[in-house]
C-alpha cells in the first residue's frame, strides 16, 4: 500500500457523502471565518474614530499677553479639534454635564478646556506668576478600556501643538529680547567708553586736584605758623599798647601845665632875647668903636708920616716901617689884645642874641603848639587805651584765629589725603572703565542678534528641539496589517486543530496492513497536509484580494503560508495521533502558549521569563516574525533559516505519527475500549 493510496482513501471516505463534503468545506473555512473575519473587523479601527461621541467643555477665558494682543488658545485648540474630526465631538456648556454623559456611557471621554488655559499659556512671560495650562480629560474603563489609550495619545499630539505654537511665540519674545539686550549692550558699550574718557579726564583732575591740596595743605600750614606768631605778635602789641596807654596817660598827666609853662617860659625867652639883643648891640658898638679907633690912629699915623715925608721928614721907607710896626705893635698890645677879645665876646653875644632870639621864637611857637599837643597828648592816651583793648581782642581773635587755622590745616591734610587717595582711585577707575567699556563691547559681540527670519527659525526650533524623523525599514500600512502576521498564523493553526474533530490522524485500515509504519504515518498526514494547503490558499487570497492586505512578496508569503501549514499540520496530526484525544487538549495548550509567547502584539520579550523558553521552542513565534518580513517588506535573509525550522517542525510530528503508528498496530483493550474519546 502506497502512501498515496493511503491518503487518498482518507480523503475518498471523507467526501463520500453531502455532508461530508460540507465538513470538508467548513473546515477549509475556519481559518478564513477566524483570520480574515477577524482583520475585516479590526482592519482600521482609528479611522473610525469619528463615530465616537466626545464631549468638549471650553470654558477658557482667554488673556492677554505682554505684547498686549488677545488670545484665545481654548476656543483655536476646540476648533482645530472639530475640524480635526478624529472624534465626533459634542460641545458641552459645563463639567457637572460632560463627566455625567461619560459615567452614564452617552460619551466616551470628555476633554474639558479650563477657564484660565490661555492666561497660564502666557503666564512664562512672567517669572512671578508661571504656571501650567491643563487638559482635563474624563475616561470611563467601563465605556472601553483600549480607549484610554487612544485619548492619552489624542492629548498628547494635543498638548504637544499647543506647547510647540505657545513655545514658538515665547522663544520668538526671548529672541527679541535678545535682539534688544545687544542693542542695549551695544548702546552700554559706547556709554561706557564715554565713561571710560570722563573718568580718564577725572583722573587727570584728580591728579591736579591731588597737587592743589597739596599746596593748600602746605599753605594751611604756614597759615598755621603765621597765625601763631600773629598770636604772639597780638599778645606783645597787647602788652606794649598797654604800656604806651599806661606812659600816655602819665605824659598826659605831666603835660598838663603845659601850655601855661610853655607861655611863660615863651615870655621869659622874649625877654631874655630882648636882654641880649641890648645887650649885642652896646656890644657890637663899643667893639665897631674900638675898631675904629683903631682905624682913626692908623689913619693918623699915616696921615702924620704923609706929612712927615712932605715935609720931608721922613722917607717912605721910614713911613712904610712906621706903619708896619704899627701894625706889628696894635697885634700885641693890650689894647689889640683887649679888642680881639671884644671881637670875639661879641660875635659870642651875636650868637647869643641870636639863640636867645631863636629860643624866644620858639618858646613862642612852643607856647601856642602846647595846647594842640596836649590835646594831640590826651587823643594819644585815648587811642593808646583803645589800641591796648583792641590789641587784647586781636589776641583773643588770634587764638581763635589759630585754633581755626589749626583745624584748618588738619582739614587741609585730610582733604590732601583724600585727594591723593581720590586720585589713585581715579587710576584703578580709568582702567577699570577702560576694561569695562572692552568688555561690554565683547558681550554685545556675544548676545545673539537675531533677525526676523532667524528669529522665526529659531523659534520653531527652540519650541520643539527635539524632532523625531522616522525612517521606517518596514511599515504595516494599517492597523489591520500590523496584526495581520499574528492573526494568519493564528487562524492557521486554529483551522488545522478544527480538522482532527473529523479527521482520523491514522486510518484503521492502514493500521491492519503490512505497510511500514513512515507510510502509514506520512498517508495518515497528508490529508491533513492537503485541507491545510487548500485553507493557508484560501485565507490569503481573501486577505490579499478583498481586504488589501497588499504584502511586498505576495507569491513568497503565500508559500510561507504552505510552509507554515505544512508544519502545523505534522505537529498536529503527529500530537494526536501519538495521544489520541488527550492529544486535542495538548494541541489547545500548545496555542495558549503560543498566543501569549509569539509576541503577536506586544514583543515577546515583554512577557514573563518562563514564556521566553515557548517562544524559543514553538513554530508559531518563527511564523510570525517571517510573515511581517514579508508582508511589510523586510530583510528577508532570515526567511531560509525559518523555513529549515519548519521542515524540522514537520519531521519532529511526522516522527511522533510514525511512532504512533508502530504503537498503535498492537491492540489492547484500550484499543477497543479507549478511557475517553473526544
Amino acid at each position: 500500500m502506497t502512501v498515496l493510496r493511503l491518503a487518498r482513501s482518507e480523503l475518498k471516505r471523507m467526501t463520500a457523502g453531502l455532508m461530508p463534503k460540507l465538513t470538508i468545506l467548513a473546515l477549509t473555512m475556519v481559518p478564513l471565518l477566524y483570520g480574515a473575519v477577524y482583520l475585516y473587523a479590526n482592519w482600521d479601527p482609528y479611522g473610525n474614530l469619528d463615530n465616537l461621541d466626545a464631549a468638549l467643555v471650553v470654558e477658557d477665558a482667554g488673556a492677554t499677553t505682554s505684547e498686549g494682543t488677545r488670545l484665545e488658545a481654548g476656543a483655536k485648540v476646540a476648533e482645530s479639534l472639530v475640524d480635526g474630526n478624529v472624534f465626533h465631538w459634542i460641545p458641552v456648556a459645563t463639567t457637572q454635564e460632560a463627566d455625567q454623559g461619560v459615567s452614564s456611557g452617552d460619551y466616551a471621554f470628555a476633554l474639558k478646556i479650563p477657564e484660565d488655559f490661555s492666561a497660564n499659556l502666557v503666564s512664562p512671560g512672567s517669572f512671578d506668576s508661571a504656571s501650567q495650562a491643563m487638559l482635563n480629560v474624563t475616561t470611563n474603563d467601563a465605556n472601553n478600556y483600549l480607549l484610554s489609550t487612544i485619548v492619552d495619545k489624542l492629548t498628547t499630539a494635543v498638548h504637544s501643538t499647543v506647547a510647540t505654537e505657545v513655545g514658538e511665540e515665547t522663544a520668538n519674545q526671548l529672541l527679541t529680547g535678545f535682539g534688544t539686550i545687544h542693542s542695549q549692550m551695544v548702546k552700554a558699550a559706547d556709554g561706557a567708553g564715554h565713561l571710560a574718557d570722563g573718568v580718564a579726564d577725572l583722573r587727570d583732575g584728580a591728579a591736579t586736584l591731588h597737587d592743589g591740596t597739596s599746596a593748600l595743605s602746605s599753605g594751611a600750614g604756614e597759615l598755621y605758623a603765621g597765625q601763631v606768631k600773629l598770636r604772639d605778635g597780638a599778645s606783645q602789641l597787647t602788652d606794649g599798647a598797654g604800656q604806651l596807654s599806661s606812659g600816655l596817660s602819665t605824659l598826659k598827666e605831666k603835660t598838663a601845665t603845659l601850655p601855661t609853662d610853655s607861655q611863660t617860659l615863651a615870655a621869659g625867652a622874649a625877654q631874655v632875647a630882648a636882654g641880649n639883643a641890648q645887650l649885642n648891640a652896646k656890644v657890637q658898638d663899643v667893639a665897631a668903636q674900638v675898631d675904629a679907633a683903631d682905624q682913626g690912629l692908623r689913619a693918623r699915623v699915616v696921615e702924620s708920616n704923609s706929612r712927615l715925608m712932605a715935609e720931608g721928614i721922613l722917607t717912605q721907607e721910614q713911613a712904610d716901617r712906621i706903619v708896619a710896626d704899627l701894625d706889628a705893635a696894635a697885634g700885641s698890645s693890650p689894647v689889640a689884645a683887649a679888642r680881639t677879645k671884644i671881637q670875639a665876646d661879641a660875635a659870642q653875644i651875636q650868637q647869643l642874641a641870636a639863640g636867645a632870639e631863636a629860643v624866644s621864637t620858639g618858646a613862642a611857637q612852643l607856647a601856642a603848639g602846647t595846647p594842640a599837643l596836649r590835646d594831640a597828648v590826651s587823643q594819644a592816651s585815648s587811642g593808646a587805651d583803645q589800641l591796648h583793648t583792641g590789641a587784647a581782642a586781636l589776641a583773643t581773635g588770634g587764638q581763635a584765629a589759630l585754633d581755626g587755622a589749626g583745624r584748618l590745616a588738619e582739614g587741609a591734610r585730610q582733604v590732601d589725603d583724600g585727594a591723593a587717595r581720590l586720585s589713585d582711585g581715579t587710576v584703578t577707575a580709568a582702567d577699570g572703565s577702560r576694561t569695562l567699556a572692552d568688555e561690554i563691547g565683547k558681550g554685545a559681540g556675544q548676545v545673539p542678534n537675531p533677525d526676523d527670519a532667524q528669529k522665526s527659525n529659531l523659534s520653531r526650533v527652540m519650541a520643539d528641539p527635539v524632532a523625531v524623523s522616522n525612517v521606517s525599514q518596514a511599515k504595516a500600512e494599517s492597523y489591520g496589517a500590523g496584526l495581520a502576521p499574528f492573526f494568519l498564523t493564528l487562524a492557521l493553526w486554529i483551522g488545522i486543530f478544527m480538522l482532527v474533530q473529523a479527521m482520523r490522524p491514522i486510518t484503521q485500515r492502514a493500521l491492519a496492513s503490512n505497510a511500514p509504519s513512515w507510510k502509514i504515518a506520512v498517508g495518515g498526514w497528508l490529508p491533513f497536509l492537503a485541507v491545510s494547503v487548500v485553507q493557508a490558499s484560501l485565507l490569503t487570497l481573501v486577505v490579499n484580494l478583498a481586504l488589501g492586505l497588499n504584502p511586498a512578496h505576495p507569491v513568497l508569503m503565500w508559500l510561507f503560508m504552505l510552509a507554515a501549514a505544512t508544519a502545523f499540520s505534522a505537529i498536529i496530526q503527529g500530537v494526536v495521533a501519538l495521544l489520541g484525544s488527550p492529544g486535542k487538549l495538548v494541541v489547545l495548550i500548545l496555542l495558549v502558549l503560543q498566543l501569549v509567547s509569539s509576541g503577536g502584539t506586544f514583543p515577546w520579550q515583554t512577557t514573563p521569563q518562563p514564556l521566553h523558553a515557548a517562544h524559543e521552542i514553538l513554530p508559531m513565534g518563527y511564523v510570525v516574525t517571517g510573515m511581517r518580513h514579508l508582508i511589510y517588506g523586510a530583510d528577508l535573509s532570515m526567511i531560509a533559516p525559518t523555513v529549515l525550522g519548519l521542515a524540522g517542525y514537520t519531521a519532529l510530528g511526522l516522527a511522533m505519527s510514525t511512532l504512533a503508528v508502530r504503537r498503535n498496530k498492537y491492540w489492547t483493550l484500550k484499543t477497543l475500549k479507549p478511557e475517553i474519546a473526544v
